[in-house]
């Protein structure tokens, strides 16, 4: 893990001096930021981070945690640490949406995101919608919700989508080729908000005793494809958004492994 995250930190300080102006700091240079919603013109077959909206609590939660850094940000590392044709905007910054899960276009949309899913709440035709995505092809990443009150929360959710009794939710273990398909991660880390993690002198359970244990699950169709992965008692997305923030041993401890999960899911929903 530490030659991972060396080379990992060498590769990304390099494309940061390279493409500084891309990475965003926080919510970015434009402060808060609305749902960009997509266009059917926007789908010409470059790769787009989709993150799901869905209803939840006020502003500054629900959807919009971690948004738009982490969209912007994974975008641009994905784009440098892999092959995959990222789209990006004439002003040179990725092109991500915000899509509902009734929108027509959701099927365009190559994977989701879905953050903060402890707070999600799916209509019954959300919830249809969303299942019929899934069973045709696509994959649900769902991160950044913490204790067992958000965990109950959100297998009641998913359930309306997968029920349990069919699809189960299993853990992922680390011979999964998920954990493989282009770095070689060997645990899924506990990554607290970086205010939490500051604040705390370095704690990472931003629940104490009720989330100290972090979840990496998922839900498998018949054929064993991962169709929901889950990242519980930890916020991957952070890794992500607040790359150019300070402290950097924020950086430093937590994003070279939080961009190697995201790469591999990617690869492997593109894959699969």
């Amino acid at each position: 893990m530490r030659r991972l995250a060396a080379a990992t930190a060498a590769v990304l300080l390099v494309a940061t001096l390279a493409a500084a102006q891309q990475i965003w700091v926080g919510r970015g240079r434009d402060g808060f930021m609305g749902p960009r919603w997509p266009k059917a013109e926007d789908f010409d077959g470059r790769f787009m981070y989709c993150r799901v909206f869905f209803r939840g609590p006020g502003r500054g939660g629900g959807w919009r945690t971690d948004y738009p850094g982490a969209d912007n940000n994974f975008s641009v590392r994905l784009a440098e640490l892999t092959r995959i044709d990222v789209k990006f905007d004439a002003n040179r910054q990725p092109h991500h949406v915000v899509v509902s899960l009734e929108d027509p276009l959701l099927f365009r949309c190559p994977m989701l995101f879905l953050v903060n899913h402890g707070s999600a709440f799916f209509s019954p035709a959300e919830a249809e919608r969303l299942r019929a995505y899934l069973r045709k092809g696509g994959l649900l990443w769902v991160d950044d919700a913490w204790g067992s009150y958000a965990w109950a929360r959100w297998t009641e959710q998913i359930g309306q989508v997968l029920p349990p009794g069919q699809f189960p939710i299993r853990d992922i273990p680390v011979t999964h080729p998920v954990m493989h398909t282009l770095y070689d991660v060997r645990e899924i880390p506990q990554v607290p908000a970086i205010s939490f993690w500051a604040g705390t002198g370095g704690e990472t359970s931003e629940r104490g005793a009720d989330s100290a244990q972090v979840y990496f699950k998922g839900i498998q169709d018949a054929n064993g494809r991962l169709m929901v992965v889950m990242t519980h008692n930890t916020d991957i997305s952070d890794t992500w958004e607040r790359e150019g923030e300070r402290p950097r041993e924020y950086f430093d401890l937590f994003s070279p492994r939080g961009y190697a999960i995201g790469v591999n899911i990617v690869l492997y929903a593109m894959t699969h």
